[in-house]
C-alpha cells in the first residue's frame, strides 16, 4: 500500500517562501516518478511539477523560475520549494506517485497553502 503524507503548508505573505515535503512509503521510491499538483477553490486540480527517478524535472509554466521540485531518495521524500509566492498560488497542494502505473495512481491528502496580501 503506497502512502503519501504532505507537510509544510501554511499562511505566508505574497513574495514569501514555503517548502512542502512529501514522505512516501510502500513504494520503491527511488524508481518512481513523483509530482506535485494543486487545487484552488472552485478550480480543477492542476499539475505543478514532477521529478523522475533519475532527477529530471519539469514544471508548469506558471511556476517556472519560482518553484523547485527535488527528491531525497535516502529519506523517501520529495520537496517543493516555493519562492516569490503569489496570491494565485493559494491552493491545496497534493503529492502524487505513479507507483509503476502509467499515470499518477497514488495521492496524499494534501496540504493547504494560503498566500495573503
Amino acid at each position: 500500500q503506497v502512502q503519501l503524507v504532505e507537510s509544510g503548508g501554511g499562511l505566508v505573505q505574497a513574495g514569501g517562501s514555503l517548502r512542502l515535503s512529501c514522505a512516501a512509503s510502500g513504494t520503491i521510491f527511488s524508481s518512481d516518478t513523483m509530482a506535485w499538483f494543486r487545487q484552488a477553490p472552485g478550480k480543477q486540480r492542476e499539475w505543478v511539477a514532477a521529478v523522475t527517478s533519475d532527477g529530471f524535472t519539469n514544471y508548469a509554466d506558471f511556476v517556472k523560475g519560482r518553484f523547485t521540485i527535488s527528491r531525497e531518495n535516502a529519506k523517501n521524500t520529495v520537496y517543493l520549494q516555493m519562492n516569490s509566492l503569489k496570491l494565485e498560488d493559494t491552493a491545496v497542494y497534493y503529492c502524487a506517485a505513479k507507483g509503476g502505473a502509467g499515470f499518477y495512481a497514488y495521492w496524499g491528502r494534501g496540504t493547504q497553502v494560503t498566500v495573503s496580501s
